[in-house]
Protein backbone atom coordinates (compact mmCIF):
# COMPACT_ATOMS: atom_id res chain seq x y z
CA UNK A 1 0.00 0.00 0.00
CA UNK A 2 1.00 3.64 -0.78
CA UNK A 3 1.07 6.56 1.36
CA UNK A 4 -2.10 8.22 2.35
CA UNK A 5 -2.41 11.32 0.26
CA UNK A 6 -1.58 14.81 2.28
CA UNK A 7 -5.10 16.54 3.05
CA UNK A 8 -5.52 20.28 3.65
CA UNK A 9 -7.19 21.88 5.57
CA UNK A 10 -10.32 24.12 3.88
CA UNK A 11 -9.51 26.54 6.62
CA UNK A 12 -5.99 27.24 4.77
CA UNK A 13 -7.96 28.04 1.72
CA UNK A 14 -9.86 30.72 2.99
CA UNK A 15 -7.35 32.16 5.79
CA UNK A 16 -3.49 31.47 3.67
CA UNK A 17 -3.99 30.60 0.37
CA UNK A 18 -6.81 33.84 -0.75
CA UNK A 19 -4.90 36.23 1.82
CA UNK A 20 -1.06 35.79 0.54
CA UNK A 21 -2.81 36.55 -3.27
CA UNK A 22 -4.91 39.43 -2.35
CA UNK A 23 -1.86 41.21 -0.55
CA UNK A 24 0.42 40.72 -3.19
CA UNK A 25 -2.24 41.78 -5.90
CA UNK A 26 -3.07 45.00 -3.69
CA UNK A 27 0.67 45.62 -2.95
CA UNK A 28 0.84 45.34 -6.84
CA UNK A 29 -1.35 47.81 -7.50
CA UNK A 30 -0.98 50.21 -4.48
CA UNK A 31 2.62 50.77 -6.15
CA UNK A 32 1.75 51.12 -9.35
CA UNK A 33 0.09 54.38 -8.35
CA UNK A 34 2.78 55.33 -6.11
CA UNK A 35 5.32 54.86 -9.12
CA UNK A 36 3.09 57.22 -10.82
CA UNK A 37 2.68 59.93 -8.06
CA UNK A 38 6.64 59.63 -7.75
CA UNK A 39 8.10 59.62 -11.36
CA UNK A 40 9.39 62.50 -13.11
CA UNK A 41 9.19 63.86 -16.88
CA UNK A 42 12.30 62.14 -18.51
CA UNK A 43 14.52 64.63 -20.45
CA UNK A 44 14.07 63.67 -24.32
CA UNK A 45 17.23 63.56 -26.69
CA UNK A 46 15.79 65.28 -29.46
CA UNK A 47 19.44 65.43 -31.45
CA UNK A 48 19.80 61.22 -30.22
CA UNK A 49 16.26 60.45 -31.92
CA UNK A 50 16.78 62.20 -35.08
CA UNK A 51 20.36 60.39 -35.10
CA UNK A 52 18.61 56.96 -34.07
CA UNK A 53 15.77 57.31 -36.94
CA UNK A 54 18.70 58.51 -39.29
CA UNK A 55 20.32 55.09 -38.93
CA UNK A 56 17.04 53.22 -39.61
CA UNK A 57 15.92 54.75 -42.51
CA UNK A 58 19.63 54.21 -43.98
CA UNK A 59 19.72 50.51 -42.40
CA UNK A 60 15.77 50.20 -44.47
CA UNK A 61 17.09 51.27 -47.58
CA UNK A 62 20.27 49.08 -47.64
CA UNK A 63 18.04 45.87 -47.37
CA UNK A 64 14.86 46.67 -49.05
CA UNK A 65 16.64 49.27 -51.42
CA UNK A 66 16.14 46.81 -54.15
CA UNK A 67 12.50 46.94 -54.82
CA UNK A 68 12.78 50.74 -55.59
CA UNK A 69 13.49 52.05 -59.27
CA UNK A 70 17.40 52.80 -59.80
CA UNK A 71 16.84 56.09 -59.65
CA UNK A 72 14.85 56.65 -56.26
CA UNK A 73 17.59 53.90 -55.01
CA UNK A 74 20.70 56.45 -55.75
CA UNK A 75 18.59 59.60 -54.86
CA UNK A 76 17.86 58.40 -51.54
CA UNK A 77 21.73 56.64 -51.03
CA UNK A 78 22.85 60.29 -52.02
CA UNK A 79 20.59 62.26 -49.29
CA UNK A 80 22.20 59.33 -46.86
CA UNK A 81 26.12 59.71 -48.19
CA UNK A 82 26.74 62.58 -50.24
CA UNK A 83 29.93 64.00 -49.23
CA UNK A 84 29.33 67.13 -48.37
CA UNK A 85 25.83 67.29 -47.51
CA UNK A 86 24.83 63.87 -46.48
CA UNK A 87 22.79 62.75 -43.47
CA UNK A 88 25.36 60.32 -42.26
CA UNK A 89 28.27 62.40 -42.65
CA UNK A 90 26.81 65.81 -41.23
CA UNK A 91 24.80 64.37 -38.90
CA UNK A 92 27.40 62.75 -37.07
CA UNK A 93 27.70 63.05 -33.31
CA UNK A 94 30.77 63.89 -31.14
CA UNK A 95 31.63 60.83 -28.93
CA UNK A 96 29.73 61.55 -25.41
CA UNK A 97 30.85 60.23 -22.05
CA UNK A 98 28.03 58.49 -20.56
CA UNK A 99 26.57 59.95 -17.23
CA UNK A 100 27.83 59.00 -13.92
CA UNK A 101 25.23 57.53 -12.05
CA UNK A 102 26.61 58.32 -9.13
CA UNK A 103 27.38 61.91 -9.78
CA UNK A 104 24.08 62.85 -11.75
CA UNK A 105 21.62 63.60 -9.07
CA UNK A 106 18.28 62.74 -11.09
CA UNK A 107 19.76 59.30 -12.27
CA UNK A 108 20.52 58.99 -8.02
CA UNK A 109 16.88 60.41 -7.19
CA UNK A 110 14.97 57.86 -9.74
CA UNK A 111 17.75 55.12 -8.28
CA UNK A 112 15.80 55.93 -4.91
CA UNK A 113 12.24 56.35 -5.81
CA UNK A 114 12.86 52.71 -7.46
CA UNK A 115 13.95 50.69 -4.29
CA UNK A 116 11.35 52.58 -1.86
CA UNK A 117 8.58 51.56 -4.59
CA UNK A 118 9.68 47.52 -5.26
CA UNK A 119 12.25 46.17 -3.03
CA UNK A 120 11.33 47.83 0.16
CA UNK A 121 7.60 46.72 -0.07
CA UNK A 122 8.77 43.23 -0.99
CA UNK A 123 11.46 42.90 1.86
CA UNK A 124 8.94 44.11 4.58
CA UNK A 125 5.75 42.26 3.01
CA UNK A 126 7.73 39.19 2.54
CA UNK A 127 9.24 38.96 5.66
CA UNK A 128 6.18 39.70 7.59
CA UNK A 129 4.29 36.62 5.52
CA UNK A 130 7.39 34.56 6.08
CA UNK A 131 6.61 35.39 10.36
CA UNK A 132 2.66 35.64 10.27
CA UNK A 133 1.87 32.73 7.42
CA UNK A 134 5.54 30.49 8.15
CA UNK A 135 4.78 26.57 7.88
CA UNK A 136 1.80 26.72 6.40
CA UNK A 137 1.76 24.59 2.73
CA UNK A 138 -0.87 25.82 0.86
CA UNK A 139 -1.47 24.29 -2.38
CA UNK A 140 -0.07 21.41 -4.40
CA UNK A 141 0.78 21.97 -8.41
CA UNK A 142 -0.97 19.38 -10.32
CA UNK A 143 1.64 17.97 -12.00
CA UNK A 144 4.94 15.84 -10.44
CA UNK A 145 7.90 17.37 -10.17
CA UNK A 146 11.94 16.32 -9.13
CA UNK A 147 13.35 16.77 -5.70
CA UNK A 148 15.76 19.87 -6.96
CA UNK A 149 11.99 21.91 -6.90
CA UNK A 150 11.63 21.24 -3.27
CA UNK A 151 14.18 24.31 -2.16
CA UNK A 152 12.06 26.86 -4.15
CA UNK A 153 8.71 25.57 -3.16
CA UNK A 154 8.99 24.40 0.18
CA UNK A 155 10.62 27.81 1.78
CA UNK A 156 10.35 27.85 5.13
CA UNK A 157 9.15 23.59 5.44
CA UNK A 158 12.00 21.04 6.37
CA UNK A 159 10.55 18.03 5.57
CA UNK A 160 12.04 15.63 3.35
CA UNK A 161 8.77 12.58 3.12
CA UNK A 162 7.02 15.81 1.92
CA UNK A 163 6.37 15.74 -2.00
CA UNK A 164 7.98 18.14 -4.20
CA UNK A 165 4.65 19.60 -5.71
CA UNK A 166 3.66 20.91 -2.06
CA UNK A 167 4.32 24.75 -2.41
CA UNK A 168 4.69 25.96 0.94
CA UNK A 169 3.45 29.65 2.01
CA UNK A 170 6.66 31.44 1.56
CA UNK A 171 7.06 30.07 -1.69
CA UNK A 172 3.59 30.87 -3.16
CA UNK A 173 4.02 34.69 -1.90
CA UNK A 174 7.06 34.47 -4.56
CA UNK A 175 5.18 33.02 -6.98
CA UNK A 176 2.53 35.62 -6.40
CA UNK A 177 5.29 38.39 -6.36
CA UNK A 178 7.30 37.47 -10.06
CA UNK A 179 3.80 35.32 -11.54
CA UNK A 180 0.87 38.40 -11.55
CA UNK A 181 2.43 39.81 -14.96
CA UNK A 182 -1.12 38.87 -16.63
CA UNK A 183 -3.33 39.94 -14.18
CA UNK A 184 -1.42 43.75 -13.52
CA UNK A 185 -1.28 43.60 -17.80
CA UNK A 186 -5.12 43.31 -17.73
CA UNK A 187 -6.07 45.73 -14.97
CA UNK A 188 -3.59 48.13 -15.29
CA UNK A 189 -2.48 47.91 -18.76
CA UNK A 190 0.76 46.90 -20.42
CA UNK A 191 3.17 49.45 -19.17
CA UNK A 192 2.58 49.45 -15.34
CA UNK A 193 4.76 49.42 -12.52
CA UNK A 194 2.97 46.43 -10.70
CA UNK A 195 5.09 43.84 -12.14
CA UNK A 196 7.82 43.17 -10.34
CA UNK A 197 10.12 41.22 -13.17
CA UNK A 198 10.20 44.37 -15.18
CA UNK A 199 10.94 46.53 -12.68
CA UNK A 200 13.89 44.06 -11.83
CA UNK A 201 14.97 44.15 -14.92
CA UNK A 202 15.27 48.09 -15.61
CA UNK A 203 17.26 49.03 -12.19
CA UNK A 204 19.84 46.08 -13.42
CA UNK A 205 19.75 47.35 -16.39
CA UNK A 206 19.91 50.85 -15.08
CA UNK A 207 22.40 49.87 -12.28
CA UNK A 208 24.65 48.02 -15.01
CA UNK A 209 25.42 51.41 -16.44
CA UNK A 210 25.18 50.51 -20.55
CA UNK A 211 27.50 52.35 -22.64
CA UNK A 212 25.29 54.86 -24.79
CA UNK A 213 25.91 54.05 -28.45
CA UNK A 214 28.27 55.67 -29.83
CA UNK A 215 27.05 58.04 -33.02
CA UNK A 216 29.90 58.73 -34.77
CA UNK A 217 30.64 54.83 -35.13
CA UNK A 218 27.63 54.15 -35.87
CA UNK A 219 27.23 57.08 -38.37
CA UNK A 220 30.90 55.36 -40.14
CA UNK A 221 29.73 52.17 -40.03
CA UNK A 222 26.33 52.70 -41.63
CA UNK A 223 28.00 55.07 -44.33
CA UNK A 224 30.32 52.31 -44.88
CA UNK A 225 27.75 49.96 -45.48
CA UNK A 226 25.26 51.95 -47.26
CA UNK A 227 28.46 53.27 -49.56
CA UNK A 228 29.32 49.54 -50.66
CA UNK A 229 26.03 48.47 -51.53
CA UNK A 230 25.08 47.52 -54.88
CA UNK A 231 22.03 48.01 -56.64
CA UNK A 232 20.23 44.63 -58.01
CA UNK A 233 16.31 45.57 -59.10
CA UNK A 234 14.59 42.22 -57.37
CA UNK A 235 11.46 42.98 -59.78
CA UNK A 236 13.64 43.54 -63.18
CA UNK A 237 11.98 39.74 -64.11
CA UNK A 238 8.76 40.14 -62.57
CA UNK A 239 6.89 39.84 -65.37
CA UNK A 240 8.69 36.69 -66.87
CA UNK A 241 8.18 34.50 -63.31
CA UNK A 242 4.49 36.01 -63.64
CA UNK A 243 3.71 34.50 -66.98
CA UNK A 244 5.82 31.33 -66.06
CA UNK A 245 3.67 31.30 -62.94
CA UNK A 246 0.11 31.87 -64.57
CA UNK A 247 0.95 30.01 -67.92
CA UNK A 248 0.39 32.50 -70.33
CA UNK A 249 0.56 35.90 -70.97
CA UNK A 250 -1.99 37.84 -68.89
CA UNK A 251 -3.77 40.98 -70.49
CA UNK A 252 -2.06 43.70 -68.11
CA UNK A 253 1.93 42.51 -69.14
CA UNK A 254 1.04 42.48 -72.86
CA UNK A 255 1.46 46.58 -73.29
CA UNK A 256 4.46 46.71 -70.80
CA UNK A 257 6.38 43.44 -72.75
CA UNK A 258 5.93 45.60 -75.60
CA UNK A 259 8.04 48.43 -74.25
CA UNK A 260 11.41 47.70 -72.20
CA UNK A 261 11.41 49.10 -68.50
CA UNK A 262 13.01 51.74 -67.56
Amino acid sequence: MGEPELQLDPAIRTWVFLPIFLINFLIGILRHYVSVLLSSQKKVDLEAIKDSQALIRARVLRENGKYLSKQAFFMRKNYFNDEETGVLKVGSRKTVAPPNPMTDPSMMTEMVKGNMTSMVPMMVVGGWINWHFSGFVTTKVPFPLTLRFKPMLQRGIELQSLDASWVSSVSWYFLNVFGLRSIYSLVLGENNAADQSRVMQEQMSMQAGGMPPDSKQAFKAEWEALECTEYNWALANADNEMINLVGHTPDSLIYHQSKPLE
